[in-house]
């Protein structure tokens, strides 16, 4: 009764998660001001040509890349509403416009700055622009301006420049571009385009809260007006009339758009989102603010929304910043059978795909779908004796479940009943762990188990115990069993690998050459259609051989991965090989020479995937075992999907910490900061990318959930730096600089010039007074005296032998010098010289050296940077400084530059300052 209850309860769960999930797919990002963001009210969204997204605030505009907020001040303009952004647009010449509450203005992209435009004729607030080629229309609280051909005309709906049908809160044009719609506070207006006519409608006479029109959008011939207190109202342009759409349970409408064709995009203030059907017109898609739900959005008072042409949905709130879907490409999918099972956050750790019908093993039970029947039933405990499903295997019209620390079972997938396994050893197939079970050819099942390996045969009901006393089976847990295209199995245990010889019907552990992986704790083995076998080992690169064994050798897969990453194999009908590690998917070809990664953005729900589960259907689809579900992808698609990936674009160069838009560079601008973008605007800690500085690396490099690299000290001399999506050609970005050498080379010339003519001047010198020496003393051999000869002591020796200290005297002062560094820290003071160190100490400068350089083998300053390095890690630690830059908190450690900080840091700890913030669970900090 209680297992059957524990059935339908599941039943209804998975039924309302598929609703769910059906309903509302999307996963939202929220990003405010720690994140950057210049305010958290955002009252405009646009994304440009190049991909970058653009974000109005009250308190100026930002761009966002993905990663990054940009903030573009607005010059001479108090704070308040005159800084609200009211709408950006771009025109074809890729200008970018933004109005505010004061007037237009345009940004400056090669100098990053916004510019105040004809200030004497749009001195009020601007509230609407809309952009054809290279033709600006804005609308503004004073009338309509069209910008065109550089010039700049003025339209009034009323000549009375206050009356309220002047102030134009949006705009959209006709189908044919002839007619410009205006939504004004007092009505509906259009403009001729061709003869200036203009007309006007409105919603209900002398009723003037409803013809505050807010918003405007058009698809086809009808016309979506967003109201301050009527919710939507659509107007048919043919027959100039009115009309209420359905009611979204509030009638504050903030934003409305559309896409052309068939769905409104609304934007409420105070019950969400809502996607409206042109068509039905009706709401076939909410968004709105769940507490329950972390990844919806995180309010439902709306200012602004944009829907991109990806489909990622955009939404600015007034109090809570920005919100956006996080993009996936659809390549990969999780499989789900609606309504009654959704795979999504199970971790899957063993499966079987027999087309229709699926048996599907994870953390939390078993799962049987027949998708021909639509029959769909789940077991777990008590009817499992263990939820964690290791092995799932179909042998003679049953499916044998191996499980951890619960035996095996057979489920009759006609009966749909589970029992227990009862032939061999009763204790170990109730209570013991099967990690594998495999068929032969000659219709046996061969199961590995913590107590050796067992060969079942069903048909005789007979079954047979390997052991490593009975047997050449290496001792341990029997993590694997394959066999090849010959029929020969391969068996991978604990402690290593034997053969079994079909032809003897024994294990063979003595047969494998020296150098081979069969030491080893193989985990996987996998034959692919060339008939070439491959290992992946619990540690360890990937192994291949023939079937031979005459040929073997390590495969790099990719070399940036670690040696105990891969996790499962197979192989498509293209050739390609695939890899699933536990942090992502790889698809290699070509001993590794092409490859291609998969993240979230593909649709790969987590990182991790489990080991052995990776199976490849009579379709081609490719079905892999994950820790968020269970996922398939069709790789024919590959391609096609990897094709339109947008390029790599840098955000921003940095030098010595400073932007920089120019390519050559100052001998002592030599610490530079890439900054790049793909604009996939998905998870940020699913990014992945390649990158490597011709000059300085030989290889590329992987980096993983960040958007910079950084190099410090390069040395004078042209770099090209290059970064990509892994294996991605199309993506790559370029970007060449040059450090200009402390000398040029003019200057070489004129000084090696000037050593020619000194070395010229000397010999001619030499020349004229070599005449001049008229003596030689000539000595005999009886009265030559013996040259004393001197031997040169070592400089060290030289330096110190007036001044030599023995151990106890070493000792004594390097127990007073720690214990007053540690107390006083001196090592603040920027300033600080050897000579102010050994007074306070009551000794010379030239013992303490001798101290430092003969006793401790550090120089003065290695030691002092120790101390200001340990007290910036301190720091960092600390709340009270989580506000302070690196550049700040250097200082106040007592770095007299941020070039000698940066170096220090690195060489005491190896890495850099932000690395190790990140490392002990931080936030990056700007320089």
């Amino acid at each position: 009764m209680k297992s059957t209850i524990k059935y339908l309860v599941l039943i209804i769960m998975c039924w309302v998660c598929g609703e769910n999930l059906q309903a509302q797919p999307y996963m939202f990002r929220n990003v405010v001001m720690s994140d950057g963001l210049s305010g958290l009210l955002v009252n405009a969204i646009y994304k440009d040509s190049e991909g970058f997204i653009w974000l109005g605030t009250d308190n100026g505009l930002d761009r966002f890349d993905g990663v990054k907020v940009k903030h573009f001040e607005f010059r001479g303009v108090d704070s308040g509403r005159k800084k609200r952004v009211n709408c950006i647009t771009e025109t074809d010449n890729k200008q970018l416009w933004i109005g505010n509450g004061i007037g237009l203005w345009r940004l400056n992209r090669s100098g990053s700055e916004l510019q105040r435009i004809v200030p004497e004729k749009i001195d009020c607030a601007v509230n609407a622009l809309l952009a054809d080629g290279d033709v600006l229309y804005i609308g503004t609280e004073r009338g309509l301006f069209i910008q065109k051909d550089g010039q700049l005309l003025q339209v009034q709906t009323d000549k009375n420049m206050l009356a309220a049908c002047n102030r134009i809160m949006d705009l959209c044009l006709n189908e044919d571009k002839s007619v410009l719609w205006l939504a004004t506070v007092q009505g509906l207006f259009s403009y001729s385009l061709k003869d200036g006519q203009i007309n006007s409608w409105h919603f209900r006479e002398n009723v003037p809260e409803a013809d505050y029109f807010r918003c405007l959008t058009r698809i086809g011939e009808t016309l979506y007006l967003g109201t301050m207190s009527q919710g939507v109202v659509c107007f048919d342009i043919p027959k100039q009339t009115f009309a209420h759409t359905v009611s979204l349970g509030c009638d504050v409408i903030s934003d409305i758009s559309g896409d052309g064709k068939e769905t409104v995009y609304i934007a409420t203030d105070g019950n969400g989102v809502h996607f409206l059907s042109h068509k039905d017109r009706k709401v076939v898609r909410r968004f709105f603010h769940d507490v329950n739900d972390k990844e919806g959005i995180r309010s439902n008072s709306i200012y602004s929304l944009l829907v991109d042409d990806r489909g990622a949905v955009w939404v600015g709130h007034f109090q809570a910043g920005l919100d956006y879907s996080l993009y996936q490409n659809g390549l990969f999918r999780t499989y789900a059978y609606p309504p009654q099972f959704n795979s999504a956050n199970l971790s899957i750790r063993s499966f079987v795909n027999r087309g229709p019908e699926k048996v599907i093993g994870s953390r939390d039970g078993l799962f049987y779908i027949n998708e021909a029947t639509g029959i769909v039933k789940s077991f777990v405990k008590p009817v499992l004796t263990s939820d964690l499903i290791l092995t799932i295997c179909f042998y003679e019209g049953e499916y044998y479940i191996g499980t951890y620390g619960g035996g095996m079972m057979v489920l009759n997938p006609q009966t749909l009943s589970l029992k227990y396994f009862t032939q061999g050893d009763t204790e170990l197939f109730q209570k013991g762990h099967i990690f594998c079970v495999k068929p032969d050819n000659r219709g046996n099942l061969w199961i590995g188990t913590s107590q050796g390996l067992f060969c079942y045969n069903g048909q005789t009901k007979q079954i047979k115990n390997f052991t490593s006393t009975n047997s050449q089976l290496p001792e341990g847990n029997v993590y694997e069993v394959s066999f090849d295209s010959t029929g020969k199995g391969w068996i991978a245990t604990e402690t290593g690998m034997c053969i079994y010889d079909p032809a003897s019907q024994s294990l063979r552990s003595n047969v494998f050459p020296e150098g081979f992986v069969h030491k080893d704790k193989v985990r996987t083995i996998y034959e692919d259609a060339e008939h070439n076998l491959y290992f992946i080992r619990e540690k360890g690169s990937l192994f291949t051989s023939t079937l031979t064994m005459n040929h073997f050798r390590n495969q790099s897969v990719l070399s940036t991965l670690p040696d105990n990453s891969l996790m499962s194999i197979t192989e498509d009908n293209q050739g390609w090989l695939w890899v699933g590690c536990n942090d992502g998917l790889l698809r290699i070809k070509e001993e590794g020479e092409e490859y291609d990664s998969f993240t979230f953005n593909d649709g790969v729900p987590g990182p991790t995937f489990t080991n052995g589960a990776a199976y490849k259907d009579e379709r081609g689809l490719l079905w892999f075992g994950n820790t968020k579900g269970l996922i398939y992808v069709d790789p024919k698609q590959v391609d096609e999907v990897r094709g339109k990936v947008r390029p790599i674009v840098f955000t921003d160069i940095l030098a010595n910490g400073v932007s920089i838009n120019k390519s050559s560079l100052k001998y002592n601008q030599n610490n530079l900061t890439f900054c790049f973008t793909d604009f996939a605007y998905g998870l940020p800690s699913a990014l992945l990318y390649e990158y490597k500085l011709e000059g300085v690396d030989s290889d590329w490099k992987l980096l993983t959930a960040q958007s910079e690299v950084s190099y410090y000290g390069l040395s004078s001399g042209t770099y090209t730096f290059c970064v990509r999506i892994p294996g991605n050609e199309q993506s790559m970005a370029i970007y060449k600089v040059t450090v200009q050498p402390m000398i040029p080379w003019w200057g070489w010339v004129i000084l090696a010039i000037s050593i020619i003519l000194i070395v010229v001047l000397v010999r001619y010198y030499v020349r004229k007074s070599a005449p001049l020496v008229m003596e030689v003393h000539e000595i005999s051999s009886e009265e030559e005296e013996e040259e004393e000869k001197t031997v040169e002591p070592h400089p060290a020796e030289e330096k110190y032998k007036a001044n030599r200290m023995s151990e106890a005297e070493c000792k004594e002062l390097h127990d007073r010098l720690v214990a007053y560094v540690e107390k006083e820290k001196p090592y603040i003071n920027p300033d600080l010289k050897m000579g102010e160190l050994a007074a306070a100490l009551h000794t010379s400068s030239h013992s303490l050296s001798y101290l430092l350089n003969q006793y401790l083998n550090q120089s003065y300053y290695d030691f002092i940077n120790e101390y200001r390095v340990a007290q910036f890690k301190k720091m960092v630690e600390d709340n009270d400084y989580s506000r302070y830059t690196l550049t700040a908190l250097a200082e106040l450690c007592g770095f007299s530059s941020r070039a000698s900080f940066f170096r220090s840091f690195k060489k005491s700890t190896g890495v850099t300052p932000n690395e190790y913030i990140r490392s002990i669970g931080g936030t990056a900090k700007d320089e």
